[in-house]
């Protein structure tokens, strides 16, 4: 009976190792499309695109929301003047993520449409799973990912 107990500790063993690779080539395989800008389906995040995108265009953003992260539900009214995102205490959006920079992003107003811009960050921040590299429309409903948090512009 000993003998049978160790070899099904074995299998249980072996089969967690696997799980365990398996899930670390998800995350790396996850990171690789991140980097290079291509899009990942992602479970349950798809969007009816008659729907959302059709309208958006004819609004113009009132407010910035925060859909996740630990100020998941903040608002900030957008009048106008730019955004600073970051850890830096004097920040219109100070983030408490060990993913972000003091000072990370901002967003700002040009014409009628809203730009993000990184601010040299070392982590960097993503629009719609995109690298931001130098200033980018941000059309609305398009999430902003800044370590743990993730921004959207809404009507």
């Amino acid at each position: 009976m000993p003998e049978l107990v160790i070899q099904l500790t074995r299998a249980g063993f072996l089969a967690l190792l696997w799980l365990f690779v398996l899930a670390a080539l998800r995350v790396v395989r996850s990171d690789l499309y991140s980097a290079s800008g291509m899009r990942v389906p992602m479970p349950g995040a798809s969007r009816s695109p008659g729907k959302s995108r059709g309208k958006s265009k004819a609004k113009t953003p009132r407010q910035m929301v925060v859909t996740h992260g630990a100020l998941a539900g903040t608002r900030i009214s957008l009048d106008g003047r730019p955004i600073l995102i970051g850890r830096a205490d004097d920040s219109t959006l100070v983030l408490d993520d060990d993913y972000a920079s003091t000072r990370h992003a901002r967003l700002s107003l040009r014409g009628s449409d809203w730009y993000v811009e990184d601010l040299g960050s070392t982590n960097g921040t993503y629009l719609d799973r995109a690298k931001v590299t130098g200033p980018t429309k941000v059309p609305l409903g398009v999430p902003i990912r800044i370590g743990k948090t993730v921004i959207e512009l809404r009507s």
